[in-house]
């Protein structure tokens, strides 16, 4: 074996490629053949999109997990542990796993060169493909056409609400970040649309590959139920299938329900091989988790964590935040990528935000605490803010004046809310209220 830990293995493919990012299948279809896993043996579910996607994933993996069965889940990127890409029945791989398939990828490959996402998505696979599974789970890295994931033809793909990021990579308008999503489609084979407001190139590219097409809105929809007994329940229907009594999904933010729409869409087109009934779908919905996404975590002072990194995430990230009106303060920590459309993102969560604590991540993509204020500047001019340098040192000083009923938000990117989750935190915050 070439390395005998996970760190050596992941430390060696960052420098494999001579690029990050190399969108294209032709490498992995290489590599692919040579493993012998063109295909794998259970249904498959590719889920691409802007936003919704990991919420998609978790629901749909929590859902065939409460009806009994040996599900395959595949998500970039990870907070705390690589291993939380690849998951089986719920749980994280072990290392040995992940150094295994990577090194039968490495013998398969020959000459190739693989980006890191390419390897990490190859062993993903191969994993995959070594186990007896039911269901298999790909969440697409970035686009859907070109992406590593997409050597695997979906019996069923998800497409969740689409917006902007990865300009330099997808484009700068919807129109041509769907089409490039719209790649993970497939002929003769069903395809679910959770965004009800998409965007033409969806249905256009479904009719150019023979794809059909199934839009939230229109060929399913759900509806919020009122009534004795029926608090926080709501109705999924499509043509004459409804059904009844569902609980909100264990996710905050009321676009949940919009995301479980769609999902439930999705597993009516593999009933046939995989059943679900009624309590399968509830317990799923009514357990389901994603750190991450509006993570509060409850002190003093409430600490919530939200991978937020696009304009359409800050808007969703405002919503819940107004959703839950408090009388205090609300104190945004946050830190992006460079490549982000960060103006838009301030922009979407400045009627929310009172004090901003700008800062960075070690990482080259990343934006400087100075370049961020420069930008908040421009779009909120008066905005009130300090700049920290690292996440956890604002944390740390805000420690020292928020007062009861404030809250204290974290955004801006994976790295940013990892941060938190790998420092000295407890639940919450601490308030300097009756502190001598």
């Amino acid at each position: 074996m070439r390395f005998q830990t996970l760190d050596e293995w992941l430390s060696w493919q960052e420098g494999l490629h001579p690029s990050e990012i190399d969108l294209g299948l032709d490498r992995v279809r290489t590599v692919l053949c040579e493993l012998g896993h063109q295909q794998l043996n259970c249904p498959v579910i590719s889920v691409a999109g802007t936003n919704g996607k990991g919420s998609s994933v978790a629901m749909l993996e929590a859902i065939y997990l409460a009806a009994g069965y040996r599900v395959g889940a595949y998500t970039s990127p990870h907070l705390l542990s690589y291993n939380e890409r690849v998951c089986l029945n719920g749980e994280p791989v072990a290392d040995l796993l992940l150094c295994d398939a990577f090194e039968r990828i490495d013998q398969a490959r020959g000459d190739t060169s693989l980006t890191y996402f390419e390897f990490g998505t190859l062993a993903a696979i191969e994993i995959f493909a070594q186990t007896n599974l039911d269901v298999v789970i790909m969440e697409v890295g970035l686009g859907g056409r070109l992406d590593a994931t997409n050597v695997l033809d979906a019996d069923v793909a998800l497409i969740t609400p689409v917006d902007l990021d990865h300009a330099d990579w997808l484009g700068n308008d919807r129109e041509v970040i769907g089409r490039e999503k719209a790649g993970i489609m497939r002929a003769g084979r069903p395809a679910v649309c959770g965004d009800i407001n998409p965007p033409a190139s969806l249905q256009q590219t479904a009719d150019e590959l023979g794809a059909q097409l199934f839009q939230s809105g229109r060929d399913f929809c759900f509806l919020d139920q009122t009534g004795i007994g029926q608090v926080g329940q709501w109705r999924w229907s499509s043509g004459g299938r409804v059904r009844d009594a569902l609980p909100d999904p264990a996710l905050r933010g009321s676009f949940q329900k919009a995301n479980a729409a769609a999902v439930l869409m999705v597993a009516e087109f593999l009933l046939e091989r995989l059943p679900l009934s009624q309590s399968h779908i509830r317990e799923g919905l009514a357990n389901v988790s994603v750190p991450g996404r509006f993570q509060v975590l409850f002190g003093e002072v409430p600490l919530i964590l939200d991978v937020a990194h696009n304009p359409q995430a800050a808007r969703a990230l405002a919503a819940n935040l107004s959703a839950w009106p408090m009388p205090g303060r609300v104190y945004a920590v946050t830190a992006m990528m460079a490549d982000k459309e960060i103006g838009e993102i301030m922009a979407a969560m400045a009627g929310v935000v009172d004090g901003w604590r700008l800062t960075s991540v070690d990482l080259a993509r990343a934006a400087t605490a100075e370049q961020l204020a420069g930008i908040l500047d421009e779009v909120v001019p008066g905005a009130e803010y300090e700049l920290c340098a690292s996440v956890n040192e604002a944390l740390r000083a805000l420690q020292a004046i928020v007062q009861p009923n404030d809250r204290v938000v974290v955004f801006g990117s994976f790295y940013t809310v990892a941060e938190v989750m790998q420092g000295d935190y407890n639940a919450g915050l601490s308030s300097s209220h009756n502190k001598g």
